[in-house]
């Protein structure tokens, strides 16, 4: 253990000395808790249960509306809009300084998000088929799959922003947020239909990119315009869940009328641009916390495979649960219905397992991440790289 210990902080030493000065590293830190808080929500307020024979999706959410605080905490999407639209407008002034062309330039954004994708396609294809081939329900099988590919949506439209930052990096928030404002008005005032909503899927995620922008731009250099965010965001979040009729939870709850999330609502654009107001308060505090060696070497190795976390978590709790399956009976937290307080203690114990699983994953389909190039030798070159495209070291983890 002691030799493990001495190992890391190596590792960690080199990261830090080969970060350069200038490096905002409250950017990358941000964007790892929003990957973990999505990580974490999915492994909490997802349950894939055998009450109906084979395996459904559930939520404790659904069953114990006082758990919605818990969505509060760990729906962290905004802020992962709130830094890629940064980071894509800084990189996107970048490129044409240095007078790449923007094929060049969102090339290189866009393939770092899609690559990975490839594998978890090819894998789900092949195992669905191998189980509706062997006799697995395809009500257990349908389910599995949704799971796996709905995090796809999110890259789509972050793909989407990102291919036309150049377009949308100055546009105003308030725009979108009129948008969506109107369309949930039409939805739900009105009586309009409901694929409507669906606009507000761009329109929605569009505001906190365009933030994001506009902080790359120094809009947030004091604290005034954050502080603006965060107690506005919080107020009109407040007053539409108590008098607008909008659910408190900010995930979609199975079995609900209304989800937040699933085209997103004005309470969750609200609900986003409290998030990102806290998120841009919280700078400072966390380039503080980043000058530890040890804190910013574990930030940027996520950020390195953050594709690979975001997209394989999902298939890490869901191998868990099928080969739980093999044990005698429902396992307490893992296959038995969340309708009780204490079904979260007894997932919280399954945490760690998941943690285990998606490590393996990690270990397995990291190299798509990176193009199917070999890990740099030394912790020096684990950040800093070398040559012209890694002189930014750490640049291109907050790409994806």
């Amino acid at each position: 253990m002691r030799e493990l210990r001495a190992r890391w902080s190596v590792l960690a030493e080199g990261i830090d000395a080969a970060t350069p000065a200038g490096r905002d590293r409250a950017v990358d830190a941000l964007r790892a808790f929003a990957i973990l808080g999505v990580v974490l929500g999915h492994w909490l307020v997802t349950a894939l249960t055998t009450a109906n024979g084979g395996l459904s999706n559930t939520s404790p959410l659904a069953y114990t509306g006082r758990l919605a605080p818990v969505s509060w905490v760990f729906q962290t999407l905004a802020v992962f809009f709130l830094v890629g639209g940064h980071v894509a407008a800084r990189g996107y002034a970048s490129a044409r300084e240095r007078g790449d062309s923007y094929r060049t330039w969102v090339g290189e954004r866009l393939g770092r998000l899609f690559r990975p994708v490839a594998a978890v396609l090819v894998l789900w294809t092949a195992a669905a088929g191998g189980m509706l081939a062997g006799g697995v329900a395809v009500t257990t099988v349908r389910t599995l799959v949704t799971l796996v590919l709905s995090p796809l949506w999110f890259l789509l439209v972050f793909a989407g922003l990102t291919a036309a930052t150049p377009l949308v990096a100055r546009v105003s928030p308030l725009w979108p947020l009129a948008v969506v404002a109107g369309v949930d008005l039409w939805r739900f005032g009105l009586g309009g239909p409901e694929w409507a909503g669906w606009v507000n899927v761009v329109a929605g995620w569009l505001v906190p990119y365009t933030l994001g922008a506009a902080w790359s731009r120094g809009a947030f250099a004091r604290r005034g315009p954050a502080l603006l965010l965060l107690a506005a965001g919080a107020a009109a979040t407040a007053a539409l869940i108590l008098w607008g009729g909008y659910p408190a939870s900010m995930v979609g709850v199975p079995g609900a009328a209304v989800s937040n999330l699933n085209p997103p609502t004005l309470a969750a654009v609200a609900f986003g641009l409290a998030q990102c107001g806290l998120a841009l308060l919280l700078r400072e505090p966390l380039a503080r916390a980043m000058r530890r060696p040890g804190a910013w070497a574990k930030v940027a190795l996520l950020n390195l495979s953050a594709m690979t976390v975001f997209l394989w978590h999902q298939t890490a709790m869901m191998t868990v649960t099928a080969l739980g399956l093999l044990a005698p009976g429902d396992l307490p937290g893992l296959h038995t219905v969340p309708d009780s307080l204490l079904w979260i203690p007894a997932r919280l114990l399954w945490l760690p397992v998941f943690a285990a699983a998606l490590a393996l994953c990690w270990a397995a389909f990291r190299t798509y991440e990176r193009g199917g190039r070999p890990e740099p030798q030394g912790a020096a070159r684990i950040v800093a790289g070398s040559g012209r495209r890694a002189a930014a070291p750490v640049e291109e983890i907050t790409h994806a």
